[in-house]
């Protein structure tokens, strides 16, 4: 692997249709991003269209991780929250491509986004993970305290229920 860059991306028909690979790809290995098997390239498109047209705008941020050409993974940072909560942001989407899954990727993501949100003046993190083939076991490694779980909270790609496990940290001064 060469040297791993992790960068913002921004709208255009060849980085949709990266990202949809690899929406299609999360999901077909049963990734619970909120899409059932099987998920057709139009329908990961449209998804990655609107993202990166609301990150455009500046509510949430679409993070890339980056092999030379290759995109490995991504990460959003939502950022559009109620006028009461101006303070904190909120993890979604973190996918890796499965032949680089146990290299780090997900947690560089995972470090950018937090590097992004204190930049953007945020001083709490959230995110929810899947109870079942969830990634419980890095959010804690990084810090994020589990509030509990939500039982039969979505249905996993390829049908049946699962539940979610809601988590927050802190991050910038306020740590």
């Amino acid at each position: 692997m060469n040297s791993l860059e992790i960068r913002a991306l921004s709208d255009d028909a060849k980085t949709r249709g990266i990202l949809a690979d690899l929406l299609i790809e999360t999901v077909a290995a049963g990734g619970s991003v909120s899409f059932m098997h099987p998920l057709s390239p139009d329908a990961a498109c449209e998804f990655w269209r609107k993202a990166l047209a609301a990150a455009a705008r500046g509510e949430r941020a679409v993070l890339g991780a980056w092999d030379g050409e290759t995109l490995v993974g991504t990460v959003t940072l939502l950022l559009d929250c109620p006028p009461n909560q101006p303070h904190r942001a909120e993890i979604a989407k973190l996918m890796t491509r499965l032949d680089y899954r146990g290299k780090g990727i997900a947690t560089g993501l995972m470090r950018a986004a937090e590097d992004f949100a204190v930049e953007k003046g945020r001083t709490l993190l959230v995110l929810d993970t899947a109870r079942e083939e969830g990634a419980a076991g890095l959010y804690e490694k990084l810090g994020f305290t589990l509030t509990g779980e939500i039982p039969d909270y979505a249905l996993k790609p390829y049908g049946g229920l699962t539940g979610t496990l809601i988590y927050w940290k802190r991050i910038g001064k306020d740590r």
